[in-house]
């Protein structure tokens, strides 16, 4: 009969065998790569010694192709929970030395019960990607594995935050779990995502490109829009999941974190009053009124380098966080196209369904003008933007800073969609479109050089300014730039109690 000590050491001869993973040798290969192991990944994304680790010793269940007899404690995937900055999280790590990171039936039932539990308890879940994909010797069971998560991360949506990081390969049906989840984490060494890879691609339809061009983190933060966020190496994107995090609630019961602050609320900027030219044409950069109202002049951006001519990410004024949507001059003139209404409606849908107040910064000269925009669906995109400011019902606040011409001026989060509050700055212009637009369509038959200067400057003195709009009700204050942190904090605080229900209905039907 074996003695107390046997069994304690049979737990311990265990354990050892499960962190392991998939051998010494593997895990050399890996770290040669300039990869972290699964565990060292999520000890670096935990607070040190709150990770409990679920499922530990499970084992695949397959005996065809030789895999009888290489069965691996945890088969490929280190799951369970923990805490950041004192939060509980659930977390999954998938382990590319257990053959390959790939989904195994046994794994994917491990992903779903934290999947399950965080939805019981209302906590984020956090998956760090790394898998060949499907265990093909699985077959379907692989595959309705797969599928058993991606119906969780739907059920999951707008309930807890999903967060995805990837941290190798991410090719085929695993894309979509991560597609699915509401941020997406790229880093610059290692990451890759593809449906369909370089070879296949290349026999298929005869186009050559690397791994890097087609799923690296510069083409789908730059290019694709699918991931949100993009870092160096694997410890600067943990650390910025661990800051993403901060600015968010753990369900859509809770209000974000409150985070204390020496940055007076009514601190007066002066500076903000020389940001914005008074030459329509000249660019600025909207970012510089942004980092000069938050909380100590920090700024959270998302997808920072898709559709720049949209600017979207996280502040907190008087220590609550806020969702920030702002044109951005700088580039393409802060025009709506389609990459920028798309970014912003599901930033805004985010917001929206975990409680975070909304600013929108406005400086629009319109949509872009376009074959290619229009054959690709501007008015539906576009509509998107319209449908998620609209089915919004969290504090809603919106700063025409400069431009707001035509229908664009309607979609920036006007008043007539359910804005809570509409400020301007003196340099705003409210208007149908530009004066040298207007008056060529109102006053086509005029030639007379100096007449038509007479009539820019009348159009000018009655519509480009924000006076009109506030004499109508659309814009409730007319503020001084330097004022705009603490205006912002007394409405956001006026704001809070706001309850708002949308009319009963299964769903809406958003133009996709």
């Amino acid at each position: 009969m074996k003695t107390l000590q046997d069994k304690y050491q049979e737990l311990k001869k265990r354990n050892q065998e499960a962190e392991q993973g998939g051998g010494v040798a593997r895990i050399e290969k890996h770290k040669k790569a300039g990869k972290l192991t699964a565990r060292e990944r999520i000890d670096l994304l935990l607070d040190a010694g709150t990770f409990v680790e679920m499922d530990k010793y499970v084992t695949h269940n397959i005996n065809d192709f030789g895999l009888a007899d290489k069965k691996i404690p945890g088969d490929g995937v280190v799951a369970g929970f923990g805490k950041i900055d004192g939060r509980l999280v659930y977390v999954f790590s998938q382990d590319f030395t257990v053959f390959g990171g790939s989904l195994s039936r046994t794994n994917a039932n491990k992903i779903v019960k934290i999947m399950d539990l965080a939805m019981k308890n209302g906590a984020p879940v956090i998956g760090l990607n790394d898998s060949g994909g499907a265990r093909i010797q699985e077959g379907v069971a692989s595959l309705a594995g797969y599928a058993d998560i991606f119906h969780r991360n739907v059920m999951a949506s707008g309930v807890i935050p999903q967060i995805s990081l990837i941290l190798g390969p991410c090719a085929g049906g695993a894309v979509y779990s991560p597609a699915l989840t509401d941020f997406i984490l790229m880093t610059k060494q290692n990451s890759y995502m593809f449906i369909t890879g370089p070879d296949v691609i290349k026999t298929v339809t005869h186009e050559e490109v690397t791994k890097d061009e087609l799923g690296g983190a510069v083409t789908h933060n730059s290019k694709s829009g699918v991931a949100h966020l993009m870092a160096e190496d694997e410890a600067q994107a943990i650390m910025m999941i661990r800051e993403l995090i901060s600015f968010i609630p753990s369900n859509n019961m809770e209000k974000p974190p409150f985070v204390l602050t020496a940055d007076p609320i009514d601190r007066i900027n002066h500076n903000l009053d020389e940001i914005v030219p008074v030459d329509p044409n000249r660019p600025y950069d909207i970012k510089e009124i942004i980092t000069g109202i938050v909380d100590d002049g920090i700024f959270y951006e998302v997808q920072e380098t898709y559709a720049q001519n949209m600017v979207i990410g996280y502040g907190r004024m008087g220590g609550k966080t806020v969702a920030f949507i702002a044109n951005q001059p700088n580039f393409l003139a802060g025009v709506l196209d389609i990459d920028a209404s798309i970014k912003a409606a599901r930033f805004v849908r985010f917001a929206d369904a975990f409680n975070i107040p909304i600013v929108t910064l406005v400086d629009v000269p319109g949509f872009l003008p376009g074959v290619a925009q229009e054959f690709g669906g501007i008015i539906k995109h576009g509509a998107k933007l319209l449908y998620a400011f609209s089915e919004a019902t969290v504090p809603k606040i919106t700063l025409i800073t400069r431009k707001a011409y035509g229908g664009a001026y309607d979609v920036m989060n006007s008043k007539h969609i359910g804005a809570d509050y509409n400020l301007a700055y003196p340099t705003a212009e409210i208007a149908v479109m530009g004066v040298d637009g207007a008056v060529k369509i109102l006053y086509r038959n005029v030639t007379d050089e100096t007449k038509l200067q007479e009539i820019k400057s009348d159009y000018t003195e009655k519509f480009a300014n924000p006076y009109k709009a506030a004499e109508l009700g659309y814009i409730d204050e007319i503020i001084l730039p330097r004022n705009t942190r603490k205006r912002l904090i007394q409405i956001l605080e006026m704001t809070q109690n706001k309850k708002v229900e949308n009319p009963s209905k299964k769903h809406g039907n958003i133009p996709l």
